[in-house]
């Protein structure tokens, strides 16, 4: 079961997957840690992508620059960035939404705080023959890259 405030995001997706981890961080610091994580084989992964982006003439080729994210700099406001997410919603007690847009596609990350942990959801919403063929090729990478962010979000903070 998800959050209600997640409903105008899960609309007409066309990609959704939740995955769930046990933590006793607070959420702040749970998505200070997902979104904060950037070891250097994602950085390479963005590089990568950055030439498939220029490639297909995508809007957001850039790599995106992201780094330590510490908790009280976490945002829950629309509008706010982080790292190279836009918040669409949020409550600093139970749920975040942040979103990424493109040409091609609308990619949405949700965290929920559950009883003993929390919900990192992967919403995409394509907006072209571009978008699902696009995700295909980065699809096998998204799992290692969930995994890394989920366990990052569940390490005590330092």
């Amino acid at each position: 079961m998800t959050a209600p405030e997640l409903a105008p995001v899960l609309d007409g997706a066309d990609y959704v997957e939740f995955k769930e981890i046990e933590s006793e961080n607070s959420l702040r610091e749970f998505v200070a840690g997902v979104f904060g994580w950037s070891p250097a084989w994602v950085k390479v992964l963005f590089g990568a992508r950055y030439v498939l982006a220029k490639a297909l003439r995508l809007e957001t080729a850039a790599v995106p620059r992201t780094g330590r994210l510490r908790p009280e700099d976490v945002g829950f406001e629309p509008g706010d960035r982080v790292a190279f997410f836009t918040v669409k919603s949020g409550d600093p007690e139970r749920y975040l939404v942040a979103g990424a847009d493109d040409s091609h596609l609308t990619g949405y990350l949700t965290v929920e705080a559950l009883p003993r942990g929390f919900r990192l959801g992967t919403v995409v919403h394509f907006h072209n023959r571009v978008g699902p063929a696009y995700f295909a090729l980065i699809k096998p990478f998204h799992h290692l890259v969930i995994r890394g962010m989920l366990k990052a979000g569940a390490a005590r903070p330092a």
